[in-house]
């Protein structure tokens, strides 16, 4: 009999005494006549009970048990655990450390004091007892669940994804759930739906089985179907904190940032001291512009957990959006002391572009790239971060070495196919005719708040969108991913395999769809806007998406940033993106890209004459004002001085552009890649014409 049957038995998610039997006292325990046994074991029971909403009623209950059985180790770890709950850790620390030693395979007792150690700080500590909590009992689901929030925010994916996978493999009861875990655990994702199913089939109601298909789901890039799953299993079970947990974090990756907020909300006001619920709340916030708060929240978990390198790197990027340079540089220095091998803390200080490295750290690079135990992530982030260095100091030829083991590395890890993306593109052309756009008067939505900047990255996007979002009247945002997420919707697609339905199906949409979708997009980035009437979207990747916009957002302005083909891929392919452009990691497809740009934006110019204003980097860089004013006029926004003096403007900026925009305008870098250009010819035999 368990202790406590909460809604999600089935899916332990954190409440590690639930393991504890309920079993007769040993025969060796004190004798009480008048405590027979079953009433010890009810008095445990409801004592448990109390745990969660009242720690010192569980505490006063605790003590009363062990008046009339002194020593009973089950009332003891109540105690400890209720100690630990009110926020007395080293009480807590002390009481387990002495129940662990007195009974050395009570494996709840060393899970409860991994959690104590947890909330001690003392990492190593914890670890060593979770580990021999699962050693000692392997199907103790909370204590692998802990240990994979323990690893997780240690910076151990490996480790943290396999104690994951342990705890759903150990935490369900029901037969063909057990097989189903066992198939997630192995990777046999196709095995593991089939017996969610067959188990669903049984019982439409199983949370656990709701819950783990939704797993499934999220493995094989079924989102939209996972989070119907979760809705439903949060529906049935709304107490299932660990499925909640789950659900914001895919709301967080589908980018539908205010949900996942929601979510992310209730599941801290249930479990207020994880810090891994606060870094997603803070993940989010940073997402949505609310930098600031992000940053309280970094250091909220910091003073409790100082020597957690991901966090602190995470909190420098934070403090670098919103221009806290200093701060910045110093939580990535102490991410990288924390973690001499964390490369991407090394990345970081390079892509701030105005840090400079000192030999000492050079020196601490070249032996972390050399160390034969770095992952190929830490590997691939330190190739970048030594280009930048030695580029920095005029060392081009070892420089481009570095950059091409770091973009070989990286290209191995992410999925593109240029033909695929040619061939979308040869879609949009044929489809978005002359006839066809003459035919579609605008219907969409019919605001003029949206202005779009496309293009390709590093081609002064951030720069243009600074210089606008210097005026009063303008709101600078971020990368938007909502017309993407748009168009993906459309395209109905379950698989990478299935046939597209867009753009064909937008010939298929009334004027009122049309309309709703624009309506939908303007919706979907209210999180992103306060007060200004107007606001930028920069996400470079819409230059794809232009006819969508046309048709559902016809009076939005469209600016396309362009920049000189070589000086712009080659910038591109020194640059580590955190996600995303996944055609940058080699010079032939950076190059391949490039020219299918260049190719669509000729025809929207033939089919749509007028309706993108072309900005070319070198020319903004030569004649700024001129540009400035041409790009204001094009917008419908009356000049304003601010506007040249963008650099002065001290608005959040989220990209790798942040530090040169708070800057003014010069021309070193029109020229830089011709440091390289020896090394440049497969993307010049790429570009073609285009180096003209």
């Amino acid at each position: 009999m368990r202790i406590i049957q909460f809604l999600q038995a089935a899916i332990d998610c954190g409440s590690e005494f639930a393991r504890v039997k309920l079993a007769p006292v040993m025969s060796n325990a004190p004798s009480v006549p008048d405590a027979p046994m079953g009433d010890v074991s009810t008095a445990l029971r409801h004592a448990f009970a109390l745990l969660q909403e009242n720690p010192e009623a569980a505490h006063a209950q605790a003590r009363e048990i062990l008046k009339v059985v002194p020593g009973e180790k089950r009332a003891r770890l109540l105690l400890a655990m209720s100690d630990r709950h009110a926020g007395r850790i080293e009480a807590a620390i002390d009481a387990l450390s002495s129940i662990a030693t007195e009974h050395p395979a009570f494996a709840p007792a060393q899970a409860e004091l991994g959690l104590a150690l947890i909330s001690a700080a003392r990492w190593p500590e914890a670890e060593a007892a979770l580990r021999t909590a699962v050693s000692l009992q392997p199907d103790l689901a909370s204590a692998w669940k802990a240990l994979g929030d323990l690893l997780a925010e240690r910076g151990d994916d490996a480790g943290s994804d396999e104690a994951y996978q342990q705890h759903v493999r150990c935490s369900v009861r029901d037969p063909l759930l057990a097989k189903a875990g066992n198939a997630l655990f192995s990777g046999q994702l196709g095995l593991a739906e089939g017996l969610c199913r067959e188990s669903l089939k049984q019982d439409p109601t199983n949370v656990s089985a709701i819950r783990m298909l939704a797993d499934v789901a999220i493995r094989i890039g079924r989102h939209d179907d996972a989070a119907k799953l979760l809705h439903r299993c949060l529906e049935l079970a709304p107490d299932f904190h660990f499925a909640r947990s789950n659900f914001a974090h895919l709301l967080f990756k589908m980018f539908r940032y205010r949900e996942a907020l929601v979510e992310i909300d209730r599941v801290i006001a249930a479990e207020p001291n994880r810090p891994s619920h606060l870094l997603l709340k803070a993940s989010i916030l940073a997402r949505i512009g609310e930098a600031e708060s992000a940053i309280t929240i970094y250091e909220q978990v910091l003073e409790r957990y100082p020597d957690q390198p991901r966090t602190r790197m995470s909190m420098g990027h934070a403090l670098k959006t919103v221009g806290r340079q200093a701060e910045a540089i110093e939580a990535y220095r102490r991410a990288v002391h924390l973690a001499p091998g964390l490369g991407e803390a090394y990345w970081s200080l390079a892509n701030l572009k105005t840090f400079e490295f000192d030999d000492a750290q050079i020196v601490r690079m070249r032996r972390e790239i050399a160390n034969s135990t770095a992952s190929i992530d830490d590997s691939y982030h330190l190739s970048f971060a030594l280009g930048k260095a030695l580029e920095d100091r005029g060392e081009y030829e070892e420089s481009f070495h570095y950059y091409a083991q770091g973009n070989a590395a990286r290209r191995k890890t992410v999925r593109w196919d240029a033909d695929e993306h040619a061939r979308n593109l040869d879609q949009h052309k044929a489809f978005f005719t002359r006839e066809f756009l003459a035919r579609e008067q605008p219907c969409g939505n019919p605001s003029e708040a949206p202005i779009f900047i496309v293009g390709l990255p590093r081609a002064g996007s951030t720069l243009l969108e600074q210089i606008l979002a210097s005026h009063s009247r303008v709101e600078g945002t971020m990368e938007l991913p909502d017309i993407i997420s748009i168009a993906r919707r459309l395209s109905r697609k379950k698989k990478r395999s299935d046939e597209s339905q867009y753009p064909a199906v937008l010939g298929r949409l009334s004027a009122d769809e049309l309309g709703a979708l624009g309506a939908e997009y303007l919706q979907r980035t209210q999180i992103h806007r306060c007060a200004a009437p107007r606001f930028i979207d920069k996400m470079p990747n819409n230059f794809a998406h232009i006819g969508l916009i046309h048709l559902i957002l016809p009076n939005a302005r469209i600016i396309d940033a362009r920049r000189y083909a070589m000086a712009c891929c080659f910038s591109g392919y020194k640059q580590l993106f955190a996600s995303g452009q996944n055609f940058s990691y080699s010079l032939e497809e950076i190059g391949r890209y490039y020219r299918d740009y260049v190719g669509l934006m000729d025809h929207w110019d033939q089919v749509l004459p007028g309706r993108v204003l072309r900005v070319n980097y070198e020319q903004m860089v030569t004649d700024t004002e001129a540009e400035v004013r041409r790009m204001l006029d094009y917008c419908d926004l009356p000049f304003e001085p601010s506007c040249v003096e963008f650099y002065r403007n001290e608005r959040a900026v989220r990209t790798a552009s942040s530090e040169q925009v708070r800057q003014p305008i010069y021309s070193g870098a029109l020229e830089q890649w011709r440091h390289y250009e020896g090394f440049l010819s497969p993307l010049r035999d790429q570009l073609g014409s285009l180096v003209r």
